[in-house]
């Protein structure tokens, strides 16, 4: 089988028919859907049994809830295909995005991993109870070394990865705008995801260890972000609820409080460096970059009433003198004053705008469905 697409869900609700509809309704034949059933209580068994006709459907179900990496590892082990897409219950796989991928993976003779792009929905309520809907037109801000489809070499994938360190994002962490060969996942982690975030980890370690990664300027799924999915907690200012949905923990040695997505980051990297000490000898996390992110993000959750007065003059003064340096050497970096412009100014701007940079708000669209069938009505300069 060409295709395994997994579907993990936990209480994906009225989210996950969309998600299911998109991809079996792809114009490729070669594919099975896989959906892990995470113990759920809403309507999710019902809504798969809906499906069940389609011999293309393979449907797993855990008894009591697991973590999202073992919910991952379940969807994976069940599944058969030889490269294997992630899809999130409240994301949409774009039409042809299948076919279009599988003519990518003839051109540049089957590598271990093709990555693209996609749209960002914002499903209403899904943002500090905003009951908008909003749309990125990319959903990831490649840098212009990524300006065409190309093969990645081996130099410019450690360099991405070294990047990491210092917290630059140079390609999406995420498993829905990346296509992995099953062998390549099979020999990084024997078809076991790694927590707190195994897209993240995965991702990186195969920049590493992966032979060919070939890179997709097209836009062919589109991630959601609903009022059940971690997106939901961390842009609403409550990352520690996100934590307990996905059952996972982020500390590590001189965690600061903030955001568990960055938090997580320094996980992950820290287990990256000691699997692959020799490749990213002499890479450390950067601690400056680390304590200036995290300290933004408290202005970000005090402006969002995330955290009281009382808290933020709090963390500032549980600060390291080494941390209180690397703060003081923000004024010679260009991007930190960015950030904190985007939080001081008075320009008028919902929570969502201000969070996410480049989201558009959208109105008549109720759904990621809707949102999907609207992109195909419009002129293609303007998706």
């Amino acid at each position: 089988m060409r295709f395994s697409v997994l579907l993990p869900t936990r209480n994906g609700g009225n989210f996950l028919k969309n998600c299911i509809r998109s991809i079996l309704e792809q114009d490729h034949n070669d594919f099975e859907l896989v959906i892990s059933d995470n113990a759920n209580t809403d309507a999710t068994p019902s809504i798969v049994r809906g499906f069940s006709g389609d011999p293309r459907l393979k449907v797993v179900r855990q008894t009591a809830p697991i973590s999202v990496s073992e919910n991952w590892t379940a969807a994976i082990q069940a599944s058969c295909g030889d490269y294997v897409l992630m899809m999130g219950d409240d994301d949409y796989l774009l039409p042809g995005a299948l076919r279009r991928l599988d003519e990518a993976l003839a051109r540049h003779d089957n590598p271990d991993c093709v990555l693209y792009n996609g749209y960002s929905y914002v499903a209403p309520n899904a943002i500090a109870d905003d009951p908008t809907s909003y749309w990125a037109q990319e959903h990831f801000h490649y840098g212009p070394d990524f300006d065409k489809e190309a093969v990645l070499d081996e130099a410019q994938r450690l360099d991405i990865v070294r990047d990491a360190y210092r917290f630059t994002q140079r390609i999406p962490l995420n498993m829905q705008t990346t296509l992995f060969a099953r062998r390549a996942i099979k020999q990084e982690c024997d078809d076991v995801f790694k927590a707190p975030f195994p897209d993240h980890y995965l991702l990186n370690a195969l920049l590493i260890a992966g032979d060919k990664w070939a890179y997709l300027p097209e836009r062919l799924v589109v991630v959601g972000v609903s009022p059940k999915s971690f997106g939901h907690y961390f842009y609403s200012q409550n990352a520690g609820a996100g934590l307990a949905y996905l059952g996972i923990t982020t500390h590590f040695p001189g965690a600061l409080p903030g955001s568990e997505l960055l938090n997580g980051m320094c996980v992950w990297l820290l287990d990256l460096k000691a699997h692959y000490s020799m490749q990213l000898k002499g890479i450390e996390i950067n601690r400056g970059s680390y304590v200036r992110r995290q300290v933004y993000s408290w202005l970000l959750q005090r402006r969002y009433e995330g955290i009281d007065l009382k808290t933020l003059v709090f963390r500032l003064t549980r600060l390291s003198a080494s941390d209180w340096a690397h703060l003081f050497m923000t004024i010679a970096d260009r991007e930190s004053w960015q950030r904190l412009w985007r939080v001081l100014r008075f320009r008028r701007k919902s929570q969502a705008e201000t969070l996410w940079h480049g989201l558009i708000p959208l109105q008549g669209v109720a759904n990621i469905r809707e949102f999907a069938e609207w992109l195909q009505q419009q002129p293609a300069n303007d998706r």
